[in-house]
């Protein structure tokens, strides 16, 4: 009965995360509209989480904890994402789409996917009738979101800060977390969803257990596709000729926050195996003594 019980909130969460998401494809196809963007992902994750613990509506402490989580990560960050883009105008993500019906139609579908695909641990939790105590994993769990959301929190209102200066209009922004992490805002997302995932280990039996392709989807996403390329490509366009910021690269790490004089003298292959520093990260850059 559980089985059948969690295919069906599989089943209603994608629908549910399906329609919402075509919702804002219409909107912006017809209007040119796109600053909703990340605020129609980032909310989204707030409704299933809710949607879910309210159709179960067995309140355990841990599907609370888990839901609460989600919903405060959900709201703190697509309301940021909206100010943002509403103070500094167009998505240039879409300079390209906004023409091309069939190039917004992959974006949309693959937010949808992406919404469900890393939810799957919440929802699991919520659909499932196992209640087991509280246990240590259950608190491993939400210290690492704590910690995943503050960092990520700290870093988004800290490079806001830095783009709003005008004295910083060129720059790259290598200040406060930003100076241990090339992308501390995606180590803080990375890090917070994988601690979801660990507090719900307590209720996964059997193929329970698949709903990890949250977390690792999210970390493939942010590694290798819409995250750390995207914008590790932009800001070599940028200033790849400024000596300063070359160094700035090889003393910074791509995610994991570390302090420059540890990073700086690591060997690169450990580099690459550990902590993430791949070639595509650096494609753009003259390879010869860089990263040494």
């Amino acid at each position: 009965m559980a089985k059948v019980l969690d295919s069906h909130f599989l089943a209603i969460t994608a629908i549910i995360t399906v329609c919402y998401q075509f919702v804002f494809f219409v909107v912006t196809a017809l209007l040119k509209f796109d600053k909703v963007t990340d605020f129609a992902g980032s909310t989204n994750f707030i409704i299933l989480a809710v949607l879910t613990i309210v159709i179960k509506a067995s309140w355990n402490f841990r599907q609370v904890i888990l839901t609460l989580l989600v919903v405060i990560w959900g709201l703190r960050l697509g309301l940021f994402l909206l100010m943002r883009i509403l103070q500094w105008g167009e998505d240039h993500r879409f300079d390209e789409m906004r023409a091309n019906l069939g190039k917004l139609a992959v974006f949309w579908i693959f937010q949808a996917v992406w919404v469900w695909t890393v939810s799957l641990p919440v929802t699991i939790v919520n659909a499932s009738d196992k209640d087991p105590s509280i246990r240590a994993v259950d608190i491993i769990g939400w210290i690492m979101w704590s910690i995943g959301f503050s960092i990520e929190a700290t870093a988004d209102q800290q490079k806001l800060s830095f783009k709003n200066s005008p004295s910083n209009r060129g720059k790259w922004c290598n200040v406060g977390v930003w100076k241990y992490s090339r992308h501390p805002n995606y180590f803080g997302e990375i890090f917070l969803w994988w601690g979801i995932f660990i507090s719900s280990i307590p209720v996964l039996v059997g193929a329970e257990w698949l709903v990890i392709i949250g977390p690792v989807f999210l970390t493939l996403l942010l590694l290798f596709v819409s995250g750390l390329p995207l914008l590790e490509a932009s800001a070599d366009k940028k200033f790849g000729s400024v000596e300063e910021y070359r160094q700035y690269k090889k003393v910074t790490s791509p995610l994991v926050p570390l302090p420059p004089a540890v990073y700086g003298n690591l060997p690169l292959w450990f580099k690459k195996i550990f902590l993430f520093e791949f070639p595509i990260y650096s494609k753009s850059l003259p390879q010869e003594g860089y990263m040494v």
